[in-house]
């Protein structure tokens, strides 16, 4: 997990959704970044893409946010 990682956890947290371009922009990131960090994020299980570009955090990300999953347990694609 990267910083950028948390940080995006975190935005999808408080805002509920986002697409990659406007968690750029609140994160002073580069938009291709964010969107590859959310694609690895979604591989994990730690967020949801309910559509196309547009994501949100799961109950996964969000029992890691509370300090209740340690992500070196996790496995691409949620296994």
């Amino acid at each position: 997990m990267t910083r950028a990682d948390d940080e995006i956890l975190e935005y999808l947290a408080s805002e509920t959704a986002g697409t990659p371009k406007v968690i750029a922009d609140a994160l002073d990131r580069s938009n291709d970044y964010i969107g590859v960090r959310c694609r690895k994020l979604a591989s994990y299980g730690l967020v949801e893409r309910p559509s196309r570009g547009f994501y949100v955090i799961s109950d996964t990300g969000a029992s890691y946010l509370d300090g209740e999953l340690d992500a070196s347990s996790l496995t691409e694609d949620g296994d």
